[in-house]
């Protein structure tokens, strides 16, 4: 898969969390927040893109629902929308960023506090360039994987439609390893804004709890298969397919989650060129061009269920480990969609605590 259409895929899929809707009951708001904001130091070799403090526009639109879905009364109605982010770095070496998302909206605290998380894509008007611009090692390509968090105090309809939230964001961009450099940035913000009901303010009540039975299944069996593109640290060593073969188990614990426990083999091509690169460079590493590439994990897992997508969390441990690489630990997050009962699709981010490995494209079956 080209590298270029790695955002239009991530994008798809996460607009799919929006696909589903059938109800009847429906409204719809437009909220606008400014946001200043500080580039936290998560990684050392970035200390010099810290300089000033990024500021920037999110605008959103949002649709409520109001319980057409058993889902929907289970997560406290939340929004389902999209969202725009414009973001100035205020750094010249870190120019501008421009994302698309989509996003869910979840209320606490009798629907005064709002928490949102969107995941899209970014572009980024100057990325690294060996000869134009060789200090950003934060962005290596144009086009980025974002993820971004709100925390807001969140009032709607003060007056004839209009409202107010303000509290904090976090913006994260990274392109996941598919090009070097690929440092990141995480940006920590104060965010204040308005809130607009395009219905005017018309109040629509929420439906009552839906009864469902509590889903009871014996012991479930998946198989996946993933790939994609990414790259070494080291800089023009160029990008390479890489592929992931995954079994493992599940149990429901209910209608929301499921626990699992697997294995993964994997075929990562850009570490057969590293080990080449390092037995050759560094010597004195003890590393040996012949040292196999191939890696097997364990691990152990979560399935968070909602509607037809899903949020999986894993964390795993290499048994199979020969050459050393970002450690024995690593971790999984992503999302999952399901076609039917069986089939599913995926889109994960495996990484070694915080340092980005890949971007997975899967698909797999549940048996």
């Amino acid at each position: 898969m080209s590298p270029r259409l790695l955002p239009f895929f991530i994008l798809v899929f996460a607009i799919g969390v929006a696909q589903d809707q059938k109800g009847e009951l429906q409204k719809h708001t437009i909220d606008i927040n400014q946001y200043y904001g500080s580039v936290l130091l998560h990684n050392t070799d970035i200390s010099h893109l810290i300089s000033d403090h990024p500021a920037g526009l999110i605008f959103s639109y949002n649709r409520k629902t109001y319980g057409d879905e058993e889902w929907q009364h289970a997560f406290n109605y939340p929004d389902i929308g999209g969202s725009f982010i414009y973001q100035n770095m205020n750094n010249s070496t870190l120019g501008h960023n421009f994302g698309l998302y989509a996003h869910y909206n979840f209320y606490f605290f009798k629907r005064v506090m709002q928490f949102r998380i969107g995941q899209g894509i970014a572009y980024n008007t100057n990325p690294y360039d060996k000869f134009e611009n060789f200090r950003n090692n934060a962005y290596g390509s144009h086009f980025m994987s974002s993820t971004y968090l709100m925390l807001n105090y969140h009032k709607e309809n003060i007056f004839k439609g209009l409202g107010f939230k303000a509290g904090i964001s976090l913006i994260h961009y990274s392109n996941a390893n598919v090009k070097a450099p690929n440092t990141s940035t995480n940006t920590f913000a104060l965010n204040a804004g308005l809130i607009y009901d395009l219905d005017g303010g018309r109040e629509i009540g929420y439906l009552a709890p839906m009864e469902k039975e509590k889903i009871t299944e014996p012991i479930k069996y998946n198989m996946v298969f993933r790939a994609g593109l990414n790259e070494s640290d080291v800089i023009d060593m160029g990008q390479h397919p890489f592929y992931i073969v995954s079994a493992y188990a599940d149990k429901r614990l209910g209608n929301r989650s499921a626990i699992q426990l697997g294995a993964d083999v994997y075929f990562s091509r850009f570490l057969k060129e590293l080990i080449k690169f390092q037995s050759i460079s560094f010597p004195e590493n003890g590393v040996s061009a012949d040292d196999d590439y191939k890696r097997v994990g364990v691990f152990l897992g979560h399935e968070l269920f909602i509607n037809n997508m899903s949020v999986i969390s894993q964390l795993g441990y290499y048994v199979y480990y020969p050459f050393d690489f970002e450690g024995r630990m690593y971790n999984r997050v992503g999302l999952k969609r399901y076609f039917g009962n069986r089939v599913f699709g995926a889109i994960t981010l495996k990484s070694h605590g915080a340092k980005a490995e890949a971007v997975e494209f899967g698909i797999g079956v549940r048996l």
